[in-house]
């Protein structure tokens, strides 16, 4: 006759203790992805969008830098069928030319810049984003007005704050957006910077 031979309970027991400890230290590990996820996004957009207004800027110099005949200092580029406005150059105000203003600047001047409309004329199927920040979209865009530096602010709106359900907007502080990961835009030099804020 053979002997049947099994697991004993203590080995059973020293199995379940060994994968207690490893799921002790999977856990948090787990919990912690929704915020590396929110950070890969922000993360994601701004190279995306850098590469964006590069792309729109080496269509121009491509094009051979044209402008408007009418007012010459008015620089555009059609860019994937799409004309748009670029900053002209103001060397005083450290202004180069050739960066995204939007498709309704008719003048080319850096203070109209149109931060919703540079998101959605650069980028192919981009996320949904709005100027209201309790409207359904992925993204929530602000503009810090300045004549000669105005800077479009990008924020991942489920990273901003809620009052009783609904996101509240972070306004902006001089180039230092405090609330909820983002990015932002300065169209005088093309600088894309990402915040995270978790």
């Amino acid at each position: 006759m053979k002997k049947q031979s099994g697991f004993t309970l203590i080995e059973l027991v020293i199995v379940v203790v060994i994968l207690g400890f490893l799921a002790a230290t999977a856990i948090p590990k787990f919990i912690d992805l929704s915020d590396q996820a929110q950070q890969a996004n922000v993360e994601g957009m701004a190279g995306g969008f850098a590469t964006a207004v590069s792309l729109a800027r080496a269509q121009w110099e491509a094009n051979a830098r044209p402008h408007d005949n009418a007012v010459p200092e008015n620089n555009f580029v059609d860019y994937d069928g799409t004309t748009l406005m670029l900053t002209r150059e103001d060397v005083g105000n450290g202004i180069r030319p050739g960066y995204v203003l939007g498709r309704t600047n008719a003048n080319s001047t850096i203070a109209d810049v149109n931060c919703l409309e540079v998101w959605q004329n650069i980028l192919q199927q981009p996320p949904t984003i709005s100027v209201d920040v309790t409207d359904d979209s992925d993204y929530f865009v602000s503009t810090e007005a300045s004549a000669t530096d105005p800077v479009c602010h990008y924020y991942l709106k489920s990273t901003l704050p809620q009052n009783a359900g609904v996101y509240v907007s972070p306004g902006v502080a001089e180039n230092t957006p405090a609330a909820g990961n983002n990015f932002t835009y300065q169209p005088a030099t093309s600088a894309v910077i990402v915040y995270i804020n978790n």
